[in-house]
């Protein structure tokens, strides 16, 4: 049985996701708590297996309660939010930093069109996260970070010039692109593509949240928009996204790939077709394997190939996949990606200041 502790302010909330949560025969609602205090008290007593966690309560909100959680009696938190006001969803995303590991819509009640695709997916992602082992979150200090980027991770020069970059993650993968995308500076000489798993309509939130500390800009991709170096491009919610050989990038609606729409394997299969050895692509931590083998495509026609390693990985199943087939050329922390971006698109520049010389 899966303990579930359920955190919400709302009684009506409440006894809703006690009654479709508990219609699942290997789920058991072992507590309900109205505020974040109630939810550290209770997880000092008695260890569930996953939290729901709602942010916007009294006392003590979800980002507080999820940092003091992750600090002292660490459990899978999934963030439950039927709310996309830009102060909730800047707050839900700070919960992701502190460990929350996934962010679910919370499911409209019975009778709605959405109802039971909502509580699938609610219930899907309660039963994924708490198989997951979480541990104590510390802040490592500088100190550690500086002497993981003392060695370069790729050697300057060892690859072709790139002219794209694709990265794709899942549950963990937000507080990662964040550091990813801070890392990079304003002149970064390629376009950066990413598809990250995310519940529908969290996606403008997030990137707000990303784009407080992002090095580049960030966009939501539309069809036929030129892929434009130093700029970031998300898939949108419901469509895959892929790029041409023309740098401009293409959405589509076809079927799911691997359960996902927008899917990680659908854009890195595009960039090998369009670019080959001319891309470097990075799978972060996630559930599942969606984009490993394409990895390993693109590995094949010569591009850069990186996967997040799994110390830093709060789920190592899309990394995992990708490098048991023998897809990554290089393991890497967040840190350390930033640098080995950096390396492999230093070519471009070191070939142009030579021809300005």
């Amino acid at each position: 049985m899966i303990k579930v502790l359920i955190v919400e302010d709302s009684p009506v909330v409440q006894e809703f996701l006690v009654h479709v949560l508990g219609l699942e025969p290997d789920i058991e609602i072992i507590g309900r708590v109205n505020d974040g205090e109630e939810a550290v008290d209770f997880v000092k007593r008695t260890k569930p297996d996953v939290i729901t966690m709602d942010i916007i309560m009294p006392k003590m909100n979800g980002l507080e309660a999820t940092r003091r959680i992750m600090e002292t009696n660490p459990v899978p938190i999934v963030v439950v939010s039927g709310n996309w006001d830009p102060k909730e969803v800047d707050t839900t995303f700070r919960a992701m930093e502190a460990g929350a590991l996934a962010i679910v819509r919370r499911p409209y009640g019975a009778g709605h069109p959405e109802h039971e695709s909502a509580v699938k997916e609610m219930v899907r992602t309660v039963r994924l996260m708490s198989e997951v082992k979480v541990v104590r979150r510390w802040s490592r200090p500088a100190s550690v970070i500086q002497d993981m980027e003392a060695d370069p991770p790729v050697p300057r020069g060892a690859h072709p010039e790139i002219s794209v970059i694709a990265i794709g993650a899942s549950a963990g993968g937000p507080p990662v692109l964040q550091k990813i995308l801070s890392g990079l500076p304003a002149d970064f000489p390629s376009p950066v593509l990413i598809v990250q798993h995310m519940a529908e309509g969290f996606l403008p939130g997030m990137l707000e949240w990303l784009g407080a500390t992002s090095g580049i800009p960030l966009h939501i991709a539309s069809d036929g928009v030129a892929a434009i170096p130093g700029q970031a491009w998300f898939a949108p919610d419901g469509f895959h996204m892929g790029i041409r050989n023309s740098g401009r990038i293409f959405l589509s609606d076809r079927e799911p790939e691997r359960g996902a729409r927008p899917s990680v394997s659908f854009l890195f299969r595009s960039v090998a077709e369009a670019y080959g050895n001319n891309a470097a692509a990075v799978l972060l931590t996630g559930m599942g394997s969606d984009g490993a083998v394409e990895l390993k495509l693109l590995k094949e026609k010569g591009a850069v190939t990186i996967v997040q390693d799994r110390e830093s990985s709060v789920i190592y199943g899309m990394p995992g996949a990708a490098k048991e087939l023998g897809a990554a050329l290089y393991e890497l922390s967040p840190e350390k990606i930033v640098s080995a971006l950096m390396d492999v698109t230093s070519y471009r520049r070191e070939k142009t200041d030579n021809r300005r010389r």
